[in-house]
């Protein structure tokens, strides 16, 4: 499931670090999180639908491996993606 794109660009807007930033990890990890709870409601009512289950493992690596790189190469900007996210448990 694809995001809207003015739910996309609100999301790169609020994370970019430069005028033109639209790849860099913290955003990269912004999209992919605001796709998995898109996914994570989409499951709520179809329970069944193993295909878009494998595309949210899939995400769900994914952020998880930018993160960490993300936490290598410069914690203070992982912290901050992490509380701006919610993410923490």
């Amino acid at each position: 499931m694809a995001l809207v794109k003015e739910k996309k660009t609100q999301v790169i807007d609020s994370f970019k670090i430069h005028p033109q930033d639209t790849g860099s990890d913290v955003v990269q990890v912004a999209l992919l999180t605001e796709q998995i709870n898109h996914l994570t409601d989409h499951f709520r009512v179809h329970r069944k639908d193993n295909h878009s289950r494998r595309g949210l493992l899939i995400m769900i690596g994914k952020r998880r491996r930018l993160l960490a790189h993300l936490k290598k190469t410069d914690s203070k900007k992982y912290e901050e993606t992490i509380d701006k996210l919610s993410l923490r448990k």
